[in-house]
């Protein structure tokens, strides 16, 4: 697909758009699920007649399935008092200077301009259900990339593309909480990289939930065309309430024949956030699709990363860090079905338990009867800081030919009081002994991120140090 170059950099100043003509009110569902809800939604996202049929559908098929039982319970989580969709006070800008000032305030304190400023191609940040800001450079958008938001890519010139690629990969069918996704979505990212573009700096979607006792449910939606390049990263926040918020977002991610995509995420939830969120990939011939996860926050997280390697000599690499603290049950991991010829993963998980927070690490490698040649190694490490955490590793593997090269290594254990002991010896505190061996610990994971992120992440390890 071609792209008009001048459309996508005249479509870079957004301040014109308006979600609603009724002048930016805000406004939010009732709390509950129910099909006059979805269509509530439907019609405040001016929504064609194929996505409110959709959305309608996947709501029947929430109301048939159980919750999912491969992770910890989520009994505190009650649909009924869950509000879908929250519109914020404003619509959404191309400038930075026009969102409103309550709403820039708390993306300034995230240090979202500066890090556009600094090393992004393109920035779209959503509160709550909307997106109130979306800018992309004006280089990149010459280049044909496009980068906008889900319901203008779903209403404009790309829908045919969007309905082409919603939700197939992530199916309303696959489990409970993506049905609930495919009904009550909002919010989102779309990104097309044309063929051979390579985008030298990254792209960022940043989510914040702002709003007690309500859902996000963001759709991103990443199409790298055959021989492109593309970095793209995610971060999310919350406050804390004294209420349960839920994340249910979605990530579809499409990489073409030669290209190479890589997702990287830092999440920061406050503690009574459910972190439900479903990520799938599909990867064609010799394209490669690297993760980059930074897991932290949330009471419960089920997080486990897809990726399809359906082309042959396609690669996966999944790099990730989990930090729960007092309270926290986060299960997260990695799956990679291999299906063509030579593929190859590596998946490499590191977690860390304090003040009785538990981490699971789940794995599966899937490989077909005809992926002959194929290598997979899974590597997890998992650091308890006291006695009364928990950690554990539950590997699944699914092999079904003899040609394939696969291992699996698990390590739990605690800190060392000798290296403490030998740390503060050369004038540390204790406590400092202690940061100081967590960070190496997790240094495989922030050198894979850009420098910015990488000090992001540590500082979250430092506070949930400091916090528990």
């Amino acid at each position: 697909m071609q792209t008009d170059a001048k459309k996508c950099v005249r479509d870079v100043d957004r301040s014109f758009y308006d979600f609603k003509d009724a002048e930016n009110a805000s406004f939010k569902t009732s709390a509950g699920l129910t099909p006059e809800v979805v269509s509530q939604i439907s019609d405040e996202k001016h929504d064609p007649d194929w996505m409110r049929e959709f959305r309608q559908r996947s709501l029947k098929i929430y109301e048939s399935l159980d919750i999912p039982d491969w992770g910890p319970p989520i009994d505190g989580l009650n649909m009924d008092d869950i509000v879908t969709y929250v519109r914020p006070d404003t619509a959404m800008r191309g400038k930075w200077s026009e969102v409103p000032e309550d709403i820039k305030n708390t993306f300034e304190r995230l240090g979202i301009p500066e890090a556009e400023r600094k090393s992004l191609a393109g920035v779209g940040a959503q509160y709550d259900s909307e997106v109130v800001y979306h800018n992309v450079k004006e280089e990149v958008a010459a280049q044909g990339v496009v980068y906008t938001d889900m319901e203008s890519a779903l209403t404009g010139e790309y829908r045919e593309m969007v309905r082409e690629h919603f939700m197939k990969l992530v199916p309303p069918t696959d489990h409970k909480f993506a049905a609930l996704h495919g009904a009550v979505w909002s919010g989102g990212s779309f990104v097309y990289v044309p063929p051979g573009v390579k985008v030298d700096i990254p792209l960022q979607s940043y989510f914040r939930l702002n709003a007690p006792g309500a859902g996000q449910f963001e759709h991103t939606l990443i199409i790298v065309d055959k021989g492109a390049d593309l970095h793209f990263i995610e971060g999310c926040s919350a406050p804390k309430y004294s209420v349960a918020n839920l994340h249910a977002g979605c990530v579809e991610l499409f990489v073409g024949e030669g290209a190479r995509l890589r997702y990287s995420t830092i999440e920061n939830w406050s503690k009574n956030m459910y972190n439900l969120n479903t990520k799938r990939a599909v990867i064609e011939k010799d394209g490669i699709m690297e993760w980059v996860s930074g897991s932290f926050g949330s009471h419960t997280s089920y997080l486990y990363p897809m990726t399809i390697l359906k082309g042959d000599g396609s690669r996966m690499e999944y790099t990730g860090i989990t930090f729960a603290g007092k309270g926290q049950q986060l299960d997260t991991g990695a799956k990679v079905a291999h299906s063509g010829r030579g593929t190859s993963s590596h998946i490499v998980a590191k977690s860390i338990s304090k003040s009785g927070g538990e981490c699971v690490f789940r794995s599966s490698v899937t490989v077909a009867e005809g992926a002959v040649n194929t290598r997979s190694s899974v590597s997890c490490d998992s650091l308890m800081l006291d006695s009364d955490s928990r950690s554990d590793t539950i590997p699944a593997m699914d092999i079904r030919n003899a040609s394939s090269d696969i291992g699996h290594e698990a390590r739990i254990g605690r800190i060392s009081d000798d290296a403490v002991f030998y740390l503060m010896s050369r004038g540390l505190s204790e406590e400092d002994s202690r940061a100081m061996i967590v960070s190496g610990f997790a240094e495989p994971v922030a050198k894979e991120l850009p420098l910015e992120y990488a000090v992001e992440m540590n500082n979250l390890i430092k506070l949930e140090m400091d916090n528990g």
